[in-house]
């Protein structure tokens, strides 16, 4: 139970620091003080026994696969594994803490914010999901690439339509403010020309066998 409570005051930490004094946290339900840290304790598992999950399906899938094929998989497979992670830690230390100080701050003088824990946790793996899938757009841009569906030059003609596209998702996929807004799509924009600029590379090299 401790290490229950470690791991929630660890997430909760930075919504802690932005509430005023007279603020604190609430459980509106009375099983929440014990299912908020048991559901974070969940996802924490669950993203630890991820790269081994990943490798049990690759076993499974890995016989059916060309040497070559092997050779492409493995990188974009451990890619895409460390991308999440950096997306979730990108959520964590640098949009949360931006997130709550808009709207901890943005509340009138006379409302003392008291955030409910579970709405707090749902939010919280809400945006480290939503961050972890985003940072995996070099990937995608990759496969997409290397499967022949689109090619390099035709998603540089493209890139504007992008751009507007990424804007345009993080508008549906963020809580409702320009902040999250923007730090969903910037990243996921430089992380589409990642992805495409090693794409260009491949591709040429493909082309030049």
């Amino acid at each position: 139970m401790e290490q229950h409570s470690q791991l929630y005051e660890g997430l909760s930490r930075p919504l802690r620091a932005q509430l005023p004094p007279n603020a604190t946290m609430i459980a509106t339900d009375v099983t929440a003080t014990f299912m908020a840290p048991f559901k974070l304790n969940f996802f924490v598992a669950f993203m630890i026994a991820m790269p081994y999950i990943l490798h049990q399906i690759w076993q499974f899938v890995a016989p059916g696969l060309y040497k070559q094929e092997k050779r492409i998989a493995i990188p974009l497979l451990l890619s895409s594994i460390v991308l999440f992670y950096v997306g979730i830690a990108f959520a964590y230390f640098i949009t949360l803490p931006a997130v709550l100080t808009f709207f901890i701050h943005a509340a009138p003088e006379t409302v003392a914010p008291m955030t409910d824990i579970n709405s707090y946790l749902s939010f919280c793996l809400k945006l480290f999901l939503v961050f972890g899938l985003t940072f995996e757009v070099p990937v995608a841009t990759l496969l997409l690439i290397l499967a022949g569906i689109v090619s390099a030059e035709a998603l540089t003609a493209k890139r504007r339509y992008i751009i507007v596209g990424c804007f345009f998702v993080s508008m549906f996929i963020t809580p409702p403010d320009a902040i999250s807004m923007a730090m969903l799509a910037i990243p996921m924009w430089l992380l589409f020309e990642v992805g495409l600029f090693f794409g260009r590379i491949l591709e040429k090299r493909r082309l030049a066998r």
